[in-house]
């Protein structure tokens, strides 16, 4: 009988895990560097330096503003060695990266840097709203 529960939490655990991961969307992010302010969301209210501009993608006529994203790094967009980082960073978006925006995500600096070389320029990502 323990078997047969034990089993049943391994199997919504897992089902769990592919939930999560079916809902996380993929782009390419680059970085900006500061000041962060004015923003298109805020103004010269400062945010601090986990923000970001967010692409036509997720702008959706200004309804991006103070949303939160989890974003990890998947692998580099160019030859850069060792672009990535492991973990994640939670971003509040405060700011609109205009057409010819070179990602989907436009991170400050120092939530780029967490997650990947600065050096790279641009990597591929891994994000969704939290």
């Amino acid at each position: 009988m323990g078997y047969k529960i034990e089993s049943v939490f391994i199997m919504v655990g897992i089902v769990s895990c592919l939930i999560s991961a079916a809902h996380a969307a993929q782009g390419n992010a680059v970085f900006y560097d500061p000041p962060y302010t004015p923003s298109k969301c805020y103004g010269n209210r400062n945010d601090g330096v986990m923000v970001a501009g967010v692409s036509d993608a997720l702008w959706n006529g200004g309804t991006a503003c103070g949303r939160k994203y989890r974003v990890s790094c998947i692998r580099g967009a160019n030859e850069a060695p060792k672009p990535c980082k492991q973990g994640s960073v939670v971003v509040t978006v405060v700011d609109y990266c205009r057409r010819g925006c070179n990602g989907v995500i436009n991170l400050s600096k120092e939530a780029f840097s967490q997650i990947a070389d600065p050096n790279a320029g641009k990597v591929v990502i891994q994000y969704d709203q939290v």
